[in-house]
């Protein structure tokens, strides 16, 4: 790969488009974002990518992507519950025919586990949840050091773990979902607030509500790590990572998930395009 010395890596999300060059060593070396319109996504997006790929100061080899599900494998077609313009949206098409470059495509918080154990949170750890609470709810999952995908690609969908019977209807269709509670919109529904400007007994609430669902996820599939990041999460800060870790130990009674912990993502912001370069990384070492 003597010519080729970074990834193109795309982030897409209800709240907005991002991309950057990330390089061989996971530094973000360039960036760009937009907002996400309610309609025609493809536009914005394939014109965020070109302006980005224009002005690229490294050589990219390529295209890692996060994206909201769910998905068919390898992201052929893409239908995320936050962008209602893509139905069945045929991404990985359109992303081969734009760039001309090879594309690799994983949900969001499977990108952002995979970036995280590189060089983030995560790194040496081999049996992590890795979580997106933002727009939605999402999760990630590295069993063994291997990223659990699933039949269809959507492994670890940890907002449609049902926290409250007969509860919220979710963006799903189902009852009781910690989207249905934890998302950006569902806040905001509840409280007539926007997240950002959530109250303290709020931001416990949503944290509980969070830590109930790890609790779950951990007795099924026996990891020791969480790392969290999203715009609600990581702007809702140490009360929320206090508030899910308490009610983690409270509810993970089971000898051997006892003592899971829980982190905000170590990359930040940049995570999810971490992440995204992540997904392309890992292609080209398998």
């Amino acid at each position: 790969m003597a010519d080729h010395v970074g990834f193109l890596a795309v982030d897409i999300g209800g709240t907005k488009l991002a991309t950057a060059i990330v390089a061989h060593n996971g530094v973000v070396v360039a960036r760009s974002q937009t907002p996400t319109p309610k309609i025609d996504v493809w536009a914005t997006l394939s014109s965020l990518i070109s302006q980005q790929l224009s002005s690229a100061p490294i050589s990219v080899s390529s295209v890692g992507v996060g994206c909201g599900g769910p998905m068919e494998l390898s992201g052929e077609h893409v239908s995320p519950l936050n962008i209602p313009d893509w139905r069945s949206f045929p991404l990985r098409e359109r992303l081969s025919e734009l760039t001309q470059l090879p594309v690799f495509i994983a949900n969001d918080a499977q990108a952002i586990v995979l970036g995280e154990a590189w060089c983030g949170a995560a790194q040496g750890r081999s049996d992590v949840l890795g979580m997106v609470v933002s727009t939605g709810v999402g999760g990630g999952i590295l069993s063994r050091g291997n990223l659990v995908v699933g039949r269809l690609g959507n492994a670890g969908h940890i907002g449609h773990i049902n926290v409250q019977p007969d509860g919220r209807l979710c963006a799903c269709g189902a009852r009781g979902c910690l989207e249905a509670y934890a998302s950006g919109p569902s806040i905001a529904s509840i409280t007539g607030l926007p997240a950002e400007s959530a109250s303290p007994e709020t931001v416990l609430t949503t944290g509980r509500y969070v830590g109930r669902a790890i609790a779950s996820a951990a007795a099924m599939l026996d990891f020791d790590l969480v790392v969290i990041g999203g715009s609600v999460a990581l702007g809702f800060g140490g009360p929320f990572f206090a508030a899910v870790s308490q009610e983690v130990e409270q509810s993970a009674r089971l000898d051997f998930i006892r003592g899971v912990q829980v982190k905000p993502v170590g990359l930040g912001a940049d995570s999810p395009l971490v992440g995204a370069a992540a997904v392309a990384r890992m292609a080209t070492i398998v």
